[in-house]
């Protein structure tokens, strides 16, 4: 069974979704601080004059795990974020079919970042056709130890035997012998963002997978499995780390 955690991102990016589909069970770290001003909370889209931030505001204190930030609704970023999302998608291919699931996603008034997060995954992978298993961290109970050990107690609980790991994650899982101790087989991502159809003059890469799946429809879930390379173990990735490749 191969287990995949993340924290649960706005809007991810195209690679993120291939983590779900590799992923028997990929759950939501919900547990860790958060970190302000980083994927957590903002994501990019296309814009004819290149790639547009879009930020969810948040209320907050020092060291808040994300399943307990609130968001800040006296700012108006539903309705910015979806004037910006119909700007510059409405005259995509797959706008009409698929912007009503999103767009009662922002009609809602949501206070948990991590929920309305969770709930614009769930809904893209949904909308592609990736086959999902979503587990929130913070349903699991408490998972004490340092942030490696986190990783390898939520495999244990969920019955994995092997963890699919982010390439980001490398510079604090290279002792791996939490994961060894435990029979559980750490690998690691080993992706290549994929060129496929886009508006304009120039390709616009590591924007929201929403922006594959308006120009590709159920095509994007195909063209994100072509960037798929078969995984790396702890010393391929090293390696791959050391010569600046994937």
């Amino acid at each position: 069974m191969i287990v995949s955690i993340m924290q649960p991102t706005y809007l991810p990016w195209i690679g993120y979704f291939d983590l779900i589909d590799q992923s028997d069970a990929f759950v939501f770290l919900d547990t860790v601080a958060f970190s302000r001003q980083s994927w957590q909370q903002r994501n990019r889209i296309a814009t004819p004059q290149g790639p547009l931030w879009l930020t969810v505001p948040v209320q907050r204190h020092p060291d808040q795990p994300i399943a307990d930030v609130t968001i800040d609704n006296g700012r108006p970023w539903r309705r910015k974020h979806w004037a910006s999302l119909e700007m510059n998608y409405r005259r995509a291919p797959f706008w009409a079919e698929y912007s009503p699931a999103l767009e009662r996603i922002y009609d809602r008034e949501w206070t948990s970042l991590a929920q309305l997060n969770s709930e614009l995954i769930s809904a893209l992978a949904d909308l592609a056709g990736v086959p999902a298993n979503f587990v929130p961290a913070s349903a699991l109970g408490e998972l004490g130890g340092g942030r490696d050990a986190r990783l390898v107690e939520i495999c244990r609980h969920l019955g994995g035997d092997t963890y699919l790991s982010p390439m980001g994650a490398l510079a604090y899982l290279e002792a791996d012998t939490g994961f060894a101790a435990a029979g559980i087989d750490l690998t690691f991502q080993n992706y290549h963002h994929p060129v496929y159809r886009q508006p304009g003059p120039a390709f616009q890469a590591h924007l929201s997978f929403l922006d594959a799946l308006m120009n590709l429809g159920r095509q994007a879930a195909s063209v994100m499995r072509d960037g798929r390379r078969p995984s790396h173990t702890l010393a391929q990735a090293r390696q791959a780390a050391l010569s600046g490749g994937g």
